[in-house]
């Protein structure tokens, strides 16, 4: 079975069984309705996947993994904050009437900054290092940057990725780790979202540098379940369990500007009926 599964469930049911209430307190969040929208949470759940092994697509219900790759894409390819270069509605809501969402996401990546090789962007400087110095542990990107807060319709949720690249021995190509850190999480709308998009990115980045994919360690400061997704959180936790999916990119990529969401490719994958009509908490 899926090991995206397990590690799923698990944090779920710890959640839900060790985690502490926001009910009561002076939360942000709130439903449609006007009615405040609390969590049970907990501090610091850290996940690992190994993306050498299995590709980390739940099969509780299907994550659509193209729709994923187009909003990383838009943020770490595009660099973009405008909404209409997306072809997705989820960040309708955080847009003004031009389409942006401030100075937030893809906006912070395209930023560019004076490095000792030159100008670039983090995203440049990234691939720069990890072609060029792949054992330096300086290779990050953070897109939380306070000076620009006022400015963003939405904080970063997912902010930073560090890399870490490590050589097997017997092995003629090096390994590409990365850390992503999340300061928040809704881990029943976004936590295999986040996952997937972020998998691809590192078996993109992995592809263009030559390079193997290890693990993606997933650290999230605030893992929150919100309290009408309980009982639909212990629904999709009780179903059957699938193997994972095969994953492939199109070979024939070399450079991670020319990527679109067409170049993956999953097979194989089965997965519980799709969960409908979330209520989504703003």
């Amino acid at each position: 079975m899926s090991r995206a599964d397990r590690i799923f469930v698990d944090m779920c049911r710890d959640i839900l069984e060790n985690g502490t209430s926001t009910e009561g307190e002076k939360v942000r969040p709130h439903w449609e309705d006007g009615a405040s929208a609390y969590t049970i949470k907990k501090f610091g759940v850290v996940n690992r996947y190994d993306l050498s092994e299995e590709f980390p697509a739940i099969t509780l219900r299907r994550t659509a993994i193209r729709t994923c790759t187009e909003e990383m894409l838009w943020i770490w390819q595009r660099k973009s904050n405008n909404i209409h270069d997306l072809n997705s509605t989820i960040w309708d809501e955080w847009a003004d009437e031009d389409g942006s969402i401030g100075k937030a996401y893809g906006y912070q990546l395209g930023v560019k900054h004076q490095y000792r090789e030159g100008m670039m962007d983090q995203v440049d400087r990234v691939i720069y290092d990890l072609k060029n110095n792949p054992f330096s542990r300086r290779i990050l990107t953070n897109i939380y940057v306070h000076q620009d807060l006022h400015e963003m319709n939405l904080y970063p949720c997912a902010y930073s990725m560090t890399f870490n690249v490590t050589h097997r021995e017997g092995d003629e190509k090096l390994t590409l780790n990365a850390i992503l850190n999340q300061r928040s999480q809704d881990v029943l709308t976004a936590n295999n979202w986040n996952v997937c998009q972020y998998a691809v990115l590192m078996h993109m980045l992995a592809q263009v540098c030559g390079m193997r994919v290890g693990e993606l360690v997933h650290v999230i400061a605030d893992a929150h379940i919100y309290d009408r997704h309980v009982p639909i959180v212990r629904e999709l936790i009780a179903r059957e369990q699938h193997p994972a999916p095969r994953f492939t990119l199109n070979p024939d990529i070399h450079d991670f500007y020319q990527f679109t969401a067409q170049d993956v490719t999953i097979e194989d994958y089965v997965t519980g009926e799709q969960v409908r009509n979330i209520p989504v908490a703003v």
